[in-house]
């Protein structure tokens, strides 16, 4: 007989500051639980109300094994929908389902899928810093450990930005937060970021392989030109240079520009990559694992 669902229960924690949201949704099993992640980091506590008041009535005394069925019924209760605090929490449900359904089988949910199709995978590490000779430095201990990929950023000084490492104000307070700061602009950004990356691939060489994030912080049409401008540096990929709101701009940037493209951390809906990958307009699709 299948177990069923007794309890669907939120989880905050914050290692190294991280906020995070774990479901852990239990059965009518002893000891027979999976845990899931729903993470919203900027809106924890949303996505832990949408578990608790809504997703765990919704599913008690419902049959742990009905994955799709729970999945697909629990995504349309709500009438509007495919917003990031219900989606994460429905994909924390999701995840912490098909890790009972692991733990009853034996075996790994990989295995379960299909299993893996290859023995590893490569990672890329985030260089980041005050001035584009920091940058390069952390970038060389990243590669003297045996890192192929790199994700550079670099603070623009006087600016509120996100990818670079200012340190803390004295009140603790992150560096894109201080209020003493300018607010963002795009222009300086757009002219300082192909500096950087002449400076790190003429010391670099050849052989390692740079990336960077836009983080949706520019108008489109500079975000056209800002890839333009880094064609020369050989990017393995520029990552989210437009808003989900944008995507219509992707099909102008592959007519103008051979740079590589991921986009997706911001996605909250799996059919928004649709269009995205049938038309080959991305090359990378970028998820939370």
């Amino acid at each position: 007989m299948s177990p069923r669902i007794t309890r669907v229960k939120a989880i905050c924690t914050a290692p190294d500051g991280i906020r995070l949201v774990v479901v852990k949704v239990e059965t009518s099993d002893p000891g027979l639980y999976g845990l899931g992640c729903a993470t919203f980091t900027q809106r924890p506590l949303a996505v832990v109300t949408a578990i608790e008041s809504y997703l765990e009535p919704f599913l008690l005394g419902r049959d742990a094994d009905d994955i799709e069925d729970i999945y697909q019924t629990a995504y349309v209760s709500s009438y509007w929908r495919s917003g990031p605090v219900l989606n994460n929490a429905l994909s924390g449900v999701d995840q912490a389902l098909w890790d009972i359904k692991g733990k009853r089988a034996g075996m790994p949910v990989y295995q379960l899928l299909g299993g893996k199709s290859r023995n590893a995978a490569s990672l890329y590490a985030h260089a980041s810093g005050r001035d584009f000779a920091e940058v390069e430095d952390r970038a060389r201990q990243f590669i003297d450990q045996g890192y192929r990929y790199v994700r550079c950023q670099v603070a623009l000084p006087g600016y509120s930005t996100y990818g670079s490492t200012m340190g803390p104000s004295p009140a603790g307070q992150p560096a894109h937060l201080r209020v003493e700061q300018e607010p963002w602009e795009p222009g300086p950004y757009c002219r300082l970021v192909p500096r950087l990356f002449d400076h790190l691939r003429s010391r670099l060489g050849e052989e390692v392989e740079l990336l960077h994030d836009v983080h949706e912080r520019v108008p489109p049409i500079q975000a056209i030109q800002l890839a333009r401008d880094l064609e020369p540096y050989r990017l393995f990929f520029l990552e989210d240079p437009f808003a989900p709101e944008d995507v219509d701009y992707f099909r102008t940037l592959r007519q103008q520009s051979p740079i590589p493209i991921a986009m997706g951390e911001l996605f909250v809906n799996q059919a928004e990559y649709v269009p995205l990958i049938r038309d080959r307009l991305i090359d990378f699709i970028r998820v939370h694992i």
